[in-house]
């Protein structure tokens, strides 16, 4: 029987069901799971257990340290979330953190620490960001415009960056950096580093954009589908531009951000950081098949192996050991995050 449509309502016209919101913050999960809060009970049970350790854990001194030291690489899982979102993902990310201001310490310093120095220290910040955008948009164009794998494509970037770095750098250390590429790591505002405040003011706007905004929207659905993206009439290639070039501008931040507290920008700043944005990331609640996840359970992520981290150095444990025991701990996490999510990880 052809369905029938009230004369009143022209098919063309009919009411489309809006999708209701579905989670706290902004989130794509239901609300009664609660799983922008599924990382809560086991930071506030860190929080115990550090002070148990140790009373200094609790202590603004080092509560700031941790923040402080946690803000650069918090950066790089909230580029890597977005681009996660929309089932993409960017391992060059760890590489950019340490080319773009690599690059412009090489412009700025002067040959007594290692750079040319034919640029005075003004240029360095409008450098450092323009390398994270040119990373951004070559990454960007070999995946959505010649359809290459984004794994191999960005697996092939941070190759090439690193050894770009290592070039440029001869393998020293650039320092003697000039104050524009030390603010970000030494100033302070209201009594906290600047770093801190640029964290959490990047992950505000993420929240609010990704879960208020059709922008936001738009990157749920591209992730979820594709091309049920594209037939509701959402520019899926430019999305996922903003996204790429986005994910590698922020990158290149945290690395201003991490030479301006270090002085300096080593030629190996930022290896082997993305294994640490992935399993902060999935133990947020990102999904690596796209679509899911929410900006609040990634901060909660990030924020909880760097408390254990402190944890572990205040009890004592030798360096040697706390490689081991993360990993182990992010596997414990990452399982218990999923039964509070009422969902094991596809």
């Amino acid at each position: 029987m052809p369905e029938t449509v009230l004369a009143d309502t022209p098919a063309s016209q009919a009411p489309v069901p809006r999708p209701k919101r579905t989670a706290l913050l902004g989130g794509r999960v239901p609300m009664a799971r609660l799983r922008d809060l599924a990382l809560v009970p086991a930071i506030v049970v860190i929080a115990i257990v550090g002070q148990i350790v140790n009373p200094v854990f609790l202590q603004a001194d080092n509560l700031i340290n941790v923040l402080q030291t946690m803000s650069e690489i918090a950066l790089l899982v909230l580029a890597q979330t977005m681009i996660l979102i929309v089932k993409k993902m960017d391992l060059s990310l760890e590489s950019t953190m340490g080319l773009a201001p690599g690059i412009a310490a090489w412009f700025v310093v002067p040959a007594a620490g290692h750079g040319l120095g034919f640029l005075s220290g003004g240029w360095a910040i409008p450098v450092t960001l323009a390398m994270g955008l040119l990373i951004g948009a070559v990454n960007a164009l070999l995946i959505i415009r010649f359809g290459l794998n984004g794994f191999i494509v960005t697996l092939g970037m941070l190759i090439v960056v690193r050894g770009v770095l290592t070039g440029v750098s001869g393998g020293q250390t650039f320092f003697q950096l000039p104050e524009s590429m030390l603010y970000l790591g030494t100033a302070q505002w209201l009594g906290m580093p600047v770093s801190i405040w640029v964290c959490l003011i990047l992950f505000a706007v993420a929240i609010v954009v990704l879960g208020w905004t059709s922008f936001g929207r738009s990157l749920y659905a591209i992730g979820g589908n594709v091309e049920a993206a594209k037939a509701a009439g959402i520019r899926t290639d430019r999305v996922l531009w903003i996204v790429i070039v986005t994910g590698s501008l922020l990158a290149a931040l945290a690395g201003l951000m991490l030479s301006g507290r270090l002085a300096s920008v080593a030629s190996a700043q930022g290896n082997g950081y993305i294994f640490t944005v992935f399993a902060a990331a999935v133990i947020g609640g990102i999904s690596l098949n796209g679509g899911k996840g929410t900006m609040f359970g990634a901060f909660s992520g990030i924020l909880l192996l760097f408390m254990i981290q402190n944890v572990l150095t205040l009890a004592g444990v030798p360096a040697q050991w706390i490689g081991a025991l993360n990993g182990l701990i992010i596997l414990v996490a990452l399982t218990i995050s999923r039964i509070t999510g009422g969902k094991v990880q596809e």
